[in-house]
């Protein structure tokens, strides 16, 4: 039993972290319609920022909102300069495009801060909390991740159902010659769309790298779990990328723990491959349609 309940902690605070990935999966889908394979590279990158600010006498929340305003002009920028000339062309461009820029950020990061594995600081403590006698198996800064996790997904529903910018986002996307038709500046919505989406990545990054350490390519099988994630919940639903963050995180702490952690990988590979022959539109798939 003592094993269970770690096991659950574990993959309830890792399945919240796949869960941000999966949230800026689904902000930049539902904002441009494209999936981001740099998505992971940019909160690597946002986050090495962040570590460079605290070596440098910065406090730690300075940093971390340093980290995610730069995660804004980061991916603002590479929409305007970058995604912006190939968006007209086929789909398939983007996609080659994001690869491109998950190697080129990759690159980069050793050369600028170093490709030495490092530690980043937890805001918190990480040491489990105990009440008297009795371990609870988890710690403040599970806490904080479940919670920032658990605003920035209502931050979202709210961003994209009840503002104005929001709406106009989403018509942006999903029907860009009507949208201009309407008024609706579709670059300026495009470009606010990546920006917000490598926030979400950056938030990503932030709160991992105090788990599993800060290198180079320290994001990739997280954005792998995360897009696991965000399938499995549907790429349109903010709700269901935190429910298939979950779902993802503790399946691969039962399968880690149980079976050796040789096996997670393949069980998450397991788990995407039955929601796309099950459901592939994800779990949430029928309430969006109700929604729409």
């Amino acid at each position: 039993m003592r094993t269970f309940l770690i096991l659950t902690v574990d993959g309830v605070t890792n399945g919240f972290v796949y869960a941000a990935v999966a949230l800026a999966l689904v902000m930049i889908w539902r904002a441009t319609r494209v999936i981001n394979y740099a998505q992971g590279a940019f909160g690597m990158f946002t986050t090495f920022i962040a570590l460079y600010a605290i070596s440098h006498g910065v406090t730690y929340w300075l940093a971390f909102v340093v980290a995610l305003g730069c995660g804004f002009m980061l991916g603002a920028g590479i929409e305007r300069l970058l995604v912006r000339p190939v968006e007209s062309r086929p789909p398939l461009n983007v996609v080659i495009l994001t690869l491109g820029l998950l190697i080129f950020l990759e690159a980069l990061a050793p050369m600028l801060f170093g490709g030495q594995v490092k530690s980043f600081p937890a805001p918190f403590s990480r040491v489990d909390l105990a009440i008297g006698s009795t371990q609870l198996f988890i710690s403040p800064y599970d806490i904080f991740v479940v919670g920032a996790v658990l605003v920035t997904m209502v931050a979202l529903l709210l961003f994209f159902q009840r503002t104005s910018i929001g709406l106009r986002m989403r018509a942006a996307a999903f029907g860009p010659e009507i949208a201009r038709l309407l008024g609706v500046r579709v670059g300026r919505m495009l470009m606010l769309g990546w920006g917000l989406a490598a926030v979400l990545g950056a938030l990503a990054g932030l709160l991992i790298a105090p788990a599993i350490f800060l290198y180079p390519n320290n994001m990739d099988e997280v954005l792998v779990f995360g897009f696991t994630g965000a399938i499995l919940g549907g790429l349109d639903s903010p709700v269901g990328a935190v429910a298939g963050g979950l779902v993802v995180g503790l399946g691969l702490s039962y399968v880690g723990g149980y079976g050796g952690s040789d096996l997670e990988t393949v069980g998450g590979l397991i788990i995407l491959i039955a929601v796309l022959m099950v459901r592939p539109h994800g779990l949430f798939a029928a309430r969006r349609q109700r929604e729409a």
